[in-house]
């Protein structure tokens, strides 16, 4: 599927240090004329810099983004259900729910970034308590009305939610897109309950398919400011507070791109070699 990106436009932009190490010092990677990708000379990670302020990047997602994800919801709520499964959500499930007794706590899910809110929609409907977190307006109200879900149309910070009130927060391709991470990941371990999990799903720049297409790669747009490998990105979880217990990778090529004949096996062997283009990790705060 094609990954929803806006064209390149006018926009206020700022140099940023490094997220993970502070670091100054970039080296230029991929130049791709109107915005351009550098890669810091300390820890390695990839970020666009200077980049877009944080009030362009959300005025991006308007009636065009819900147009695109109504268009593929069903499609991506698929594909986050088979990262889930990659990292044990069934059995974290199972455990959840096998406390939800009268008297109990039903378990929580906060989807960040949860666009219409496919995904919650049917985690509701398997008894999470699901909350979500989308700052594109029409997104948010197309969940509250189509699927009547609690969805806040604001960033996380200014979600209004409780400490400490969720078993799972869950941010499915969103990490890339922040100006701010690590103030995300804060927020985050602030929201997660006692034995709480972080889910981070992401383009992976250690994938097969970002090193053989260099910045021709799929992830390589105007949209994504930063882009982890799994080295960094567990990196800033662990300067975040939390540990990294399990990690999955998948997509040796896009569908339609190579004969099935080549992507099946390419598929194989880059999830068993961690060389995916989407990789996800299941973190705990320590």
């Amino acid at each position: 599927m094609k990954t929803f990106a806006t064209d390149p436009r006018p926009e206020k932009r700022t140099l940023r240090p490094c997220p993970i190490c502070g670091s100054t010092h970039f080296s230029s990677l991929w130049d791709l004329g109107a915005f351009s990708f550098s890669r810091c000379s300390i820890c390695g990670l990839v970020q666009q810099n200077p980049q877009p302020d944080v009030e362009f990047v959300l005025a991006r997602y308007d009636e065009s983004y819900l147009d695109y994800e109504v268009a593929r919801h069903e499609d991506y709520a698929k594909l986050e259900r088979m990262a889930l499964a990659d990292l044990g959500f069934a059995e974290i499930q199972q455990r959840l729910m096998s406390r939800d007794a009268p008297g109990g706590r039903t378990p929580s899910f906060l989807d960040v970034g949860c666009a219409t809110g496919a995904l919650i929609a049917g985690l509701s409907n398997e008894g999470w308590s699901c909350v979500g977190v989308e700052p594109c307006e029409p997104a948010a109200r197309y969940g509250r009305e189509v699927f009547g879900l609690d969805i806040r149309p604001v960033v996380l910070g200014k979600a209004a939610l409780h400490p400490a009130s969720f078993d799972i927060v869950h941010a499915s391709h969103l990490i890339e897109h922040l100006n701010e991470p690590v103030e995300f990941l804060a927020e985050a371990k602030r929201l997660l309950a006692p034995g709480g999990v972080l889910i981070l799903t992401t383009p992976n720049i250690d994938g097969f398919q970002a090193r053989a297409l260099g910045a021709k790669w799929r992830s390589a747009i105007y949209d994504h400011l930063f882009l982890f490998s799994f080295r960094n990105l567990g990196k800033m979880v662990e300067n975040a507070g939390f540990e990294v217990l399990r990690s999955s990778t998948w997509g040796g090529w896009a569908s339609g791109q190579r004969p099935r004949f080549v992507k099946k096996p390419l598929d194989k062997a880059v999830k068993i070699f961690g060389w995916g283009d989407v990789m996800a990790l299941l973190c705990r705060p320590v």
